[in-house]
């Protein structure tokens, strides 16, 4: 494990994202995504999935300077066209969309279509919390996940994040995979040689398993909830929930022809819409209440649930968001942590383009 400063992560992932291609203004706001998931503890969508965005680039699977457009719009909705961008810049322009939307008719809804993996959902809903609005962000991704009782790989891990914001308190942050862990947590256990607990994945046949290459073996993770005893079906209503929002909705592919995230598989044939899709809300708090008094009663919300009498051997009661914020002070002021298998591969990426690591 090394520790690299905020600054030394932002330049060199800035530089990377210019050495592809990309416009200033793209890789800025792309290194923006990547490195708030390293400071806010999400480190299996940060400065660790950069390689992997280079190598979907060689594949000619992400397009360095898209035209991302509105293709079909209402006074309060949207489709855009990512046009094969990096997700990580095709989502805040949605979400701006969104936003901008909010502000003239009370709610925005934009639904993506055409794009690649897009970071943290977190980033991307915390967008409309300095306009005073609620942030709501989705995105499918590739089909890592089984229904409930099935075998087959058909969802992603599908996040759901919603931002809401409060007046003293700081804001209600919830981000979340569908399943009952990110695939991201899985990669980690991998580099580190570990297994997985109980209830995250199955194997090839459908039986639970603790191996952390059980996805990588032909086997699936699981839905939120583990099994369908422990309410599976809800995590899989959940995912499918996402799944068509960001993509039935957008002409995205959905299912499992969700392209996939790693450059060393090829896209299904006979795709059923273009690229990875997403989906953004942002409501104007004012359009339901006055936007103080909303806030005033989101502080009273989050501090009695802050003093809720815990249970034995707990300290006190989380509200979303709080340990991301928290780690995001920490890390800012003292490092991020990488482990050795990650700064390994940025070393070596940095070397195929001439840029110190």
């Amino acid at each position: 494990m090394q520790t690299f400063s905020y600054d030394q992560l932002r330049e060199f992932t800035y530089t990377m994202l210019r050495k592809i291609g990309c416009p200033e203004a793209d890789a800025k706001i792309g290194t923006d995504v990547l490195l708030s998931a390293d400071l806010r503890g999400v480190d299996s969508h940060g400065v660790a999935r950069l390689s992997g965005y280079v190598r979907l680039w060689e594949k000619g699977r992400i397009n360095a300077t898209p035209n991302v457009r509105v293709s079909y719009e209402t006074p309060s909705t949207a489709v855009v066209d990512g046009d094969s961008g990096l997700g990580l810049v095709v989502a805040p322009f949605a979400m701006k969309v969104a936003i901008e939307k909010a502000k003239n008719v009370g709610t925005g809804w934009v639904s993506v279509k055409n794009s690649n993996h897009y970071g943290i959902a977190g980033y991307h809903a915390m967008m409309a919390l300095e306009h005073d609005m609620i942030g709501i962000s989705l995105t499918n991704a590739s089909p890592l996940v089984a229904p409930t009782f099935s075998k087959e790989r058909l969802l992603g891990t599908n996040p759901i994040s919603v931002a809401i914001p409060a007046k003293n308190q700081p804001p209600f942050v919830a981000d979340m995979a569908t399943t009952t862990a990110a695939n991201g947590k899985l990669e980690i256990l991998q580099r580190k040689g570990l297994d997985t607990p109980t209830g995250w994945v199955q194997d090839k046949d459908g039986q639970p398993t603790t191996s952390a290459n059980g996805v990588k073996d032909g086997g699936a993770l699981l839905p939120l909830g583990g099994d369908r005893e422990h309410g599976s079906h809800k995590g899989y209503a959940l995912g499918a929930i996402v799944d068509i929002f960001s993509a039935v909705l957008s002409g995205a592919n959905y299912g499992p022809w969700v392209p996939p995230f790693v450059a060393f598989l090829d896209p299904l044939p006979n795709l059923v819409g273009e690229g990875i899709g997403h989906f953004f809300g942002a409501m104007r708090v004012d359009a339901f209440r006055p936007a103080d008094e909303f806030k005033s009663h989101m502080d009273n919300w989050i501090e009695r649930f802050r003093s809720a009498e815990t249970t034995p051997g707990n300290e006190k009661v989380l509200i979303p968001g709080d340990p991301e914020r928290e780690l995001e002070v920490i890390r800012m002021k003292e490092g991020i942590p990488l482990l050795d298998p990650v700064v390994k591969d940025l070393t070596a990426l940095g070397e195929r383009f001439g840029v110190k690591f």
